[in-house]
């Protein structure tokens, strides 16, 4: 399944996610993925494993036209004149000429070789001029499609209130069980700024819980799925890209095989997640010595 972006792009609805997989078995599991079937990587320049993403693509034998490749700009890049040879840096250990996609990663400009808790004030509360630098990259022909990621309604509020040339794709956030995002998926389908959900079966420590919600077994039992393809099936439904992440090849190859859920199935699991408190599974602002939330 794909969703259709503003700029004409078909963007798949399923990525392997990236994060956290170790430089030693990132090339097997995105190899693993293309073979079962993915055409969307979802990486970063921070994840220090593009290398690994490029040669596992060149290796696999599927065309570069046929996957969608995204990475991300770090916070120490948001000056507009790093922006290009951040890009270009992505872009070389990934072995292509061009990205599907490159997202802001953080709301938070970083002077270069900087520490977060230095971070840019004025760069930060409006990064105008980091996108401007990004639609750039877009006229060069260096990127198809342009986005953020960690922007809460007030910050996309702020960010599209200037002039732009080119509106935000896409905004990837966490999005799972324990952290379903009502306001901001109500705020994504009025303004077409489609979601990408990182953590989608819960933040590293909550996953096992998240595949034993009952709502979510029972379903599973009844449509012969195991929990993680519900709660994948049950992303999608809500109109959101999903980014699971996984080295273990026969969860990479599960993860993408899905199914509808009937309505009463979702509904269930809807009602479910609306009914507990939200809890975020990571935020990174106290360990970057912030003086602010960066989800505020």
């Amino acid at each position: 399944m794909h969703y259709n972006l503003s700029s004409g792009s078909q963007i798949p609805s399923v990525a392997l996610g990236v994060w956290r997989a170790p430089k030693d078995k990132t090339a097997a599991a995105v190899k693993t993925a293309l073979k079962s079937g993915y055409r969307h990587i979802d990486g970063a320049w921070i994840y220090r494993n593009e290398e690994e993403v490029g040669q596992a693509l060149k290796e696999s034998g599927v065309k570069r036209e046929d996957v969608w490749l995204t990475s991300k700009l770090w916070n120490t890049f948001h000056a507009p004149e790093d922006v290009e040879p951040a890009l270009d840096d992505s872009l070389q250990k990934l072995g292509t000429d061009y990205l599907d996609l490159y997202i802001i990663h953080w709301p938070l400009a970083v002077p270069k070789d900087g520490k977060p808790a230095d971070y840019d004030k004025e760069l930060t509360a409006n990064p105008y001029p980091t996108w401007q630098k990004l639609e750039e990259m877009v006229e060069k022909g260096k990127v198809r499609n342009i986005g953020v990621s960690n922007f809460n309604i007030r910050r996309l509020q702020n960010l599209t209130a200037n002039p732009l040339k080119i509106q935000p794709a896409v905004n990837q956030v966490e999005i799972n069980f324990w952290f379903p995002q009502v306001e901001l998926l109500e705020f994504s389908r009025q303004t077409g700024i489609l979601l990408e959900a990182y953590s989608p079966l819960g933040s590293a420590e909550r996953v096992k819980d998240s595949l034993n919600v009952p709502e979510i077994k029972e379903v599973a039992r009844m449509l012969e799925m195991t929990p993680a393809q519900v709660i994948i099936s049950w992303h999608i439904q809500r109109g959101t890209i999903v980014l699971p992440k996984s080295e273990t090849p026969s969860r990479v190859t599960e993860n993408i095989h899905l199914k509808k859920l009937p309505e009463a199935a979702f509904v269930k699991i809807e009602n479910a997640v609306r009914a507990h408190k939200p809890e975020r599974g990571s935020n990174p602002s106290k360990n970057w010595g912030l003086d602010f939330d960066i989800f505020e």
